[in-house]
């Protein structure tokens, strides 16, 4: 069987209604812009269709990761930009979070997507009252076991309360590119490591629920802002996005700049191989 087809850049992204883009791994990692990665958001803006930079960072608001890739001399407005904190608002109105006591795991832009949502954000150590949910957005935790920990036995206080305790998790990436060979771990990671904990002290304990890449609501919001039609999604990572993508009925450009590397065997499949986000032309 024949397997997915090498491309280059120019011609790809001619066949298509609409683009959406990984940001780690295709467009940057920890060290800065990654090669071609601002002639790629050129050549889409050229185009004239619609597209969008689609990222599980629920660290970053998306004024800031706009700053950010601005600052590595890549040009996305921040209207563009969609990030798996701002499926928060949608989830917590769907599932009766609004005005619920949460500790939230990441820095300070974490914080300010839970609040928007409606979440009412406490310290995981502060027991004036049972935790209701925790949303793990990100690795930046300080300190990091001690909050840890906080976190577990607030987790484990509330179910021996009897509160339906809600686990939420934006970001189910387990790993990023830091660059030179280099690999950091994030959200997924430290939210496999409390909820492994948490079923063992309290077998029977929910599971994080993840929003982002490669699960449906993150392609839900990307199929609305990118419209109808033929969609491509370049990516990095097997497990994120390229699976996420063909499940939500998109083709799916693997780049080997990031995580992942296809073989023949690997699944899943992409429908294309990029080596490198080769300089694109309009």
């Amino acid at each position: 069987m024949p397997g997915p087809a090498p491309a280059q850049l120019p011609e790809l992204l001619d066949q298509y209604d609409g683009v959406l883009v990984d940001a780690y791994g295709v467009l940057c990692d920890s060290q800065g812009a990654l090669p071609g990665a601002a002639a790629l958001i050129e050549a889409l803006q050229l185009r004239g269709r619609p597209w969008a930079v689609v990222t599980n960072d629920a660290s970053r608001l998306a004024d800031t990761v706009a700053a950010r890739l601005e600052r590595f001399g890549v040009a996305v407005p921040a209207d563009h930009v969609i990030t798996s904190g701002s499926l928060l608002p949608a989830h917590f109105a769907a599932h009766g979070l609004v005005g619920r006591r949460c500790a939230v795991l990441g820095p300070a832009d974490s914080v300010r997507y839970v609040e928007a949502a409606g979440g009412v954000v406490v310290h995981p150590a502060d027991r004036g009252a049972p935790l209701e949910a925790i949303v793990v957005c990100d690795d930046a935790i300080d300190p990091f076991l001690p909050t840890i920990e906080a976190t577990l036995g607030a987790a484990v206080a509330a179910l021996d309360a009897g509160v339906e305790l809600a686990l939420v998790l934006p970001n189910p990436d387990l790993v990023y590119p830091r660059g030179a060979g280099e690999w950091g771990l994030t959200a997924g990671t430290i939210a496999a490591m409390i909820e492994t904990a948490l079923h063992r002290l309290r077998p029977g304990a929910p599971c994080f629920v993840a929003l982002g890449k490669p699960h449906a609501p993150m392609y839900a919001e990307a199929r609305r802002r990118v419209g109808p039609g033929r969609v491509l999604a370049i990516g990095d990572q097997l497990d994120t996005d390229i699976a996420g993508a063909l499940a939500a009925g998109m083709d799916a450009a693997l780049v080997a700049s990031g995580v992942s590397r296809w073989r023949p065997g690997l699944t899943p499949e992409p429908t294309w191989l990029l080596d490198a986000l080769t300089p694109a032309r309009p």
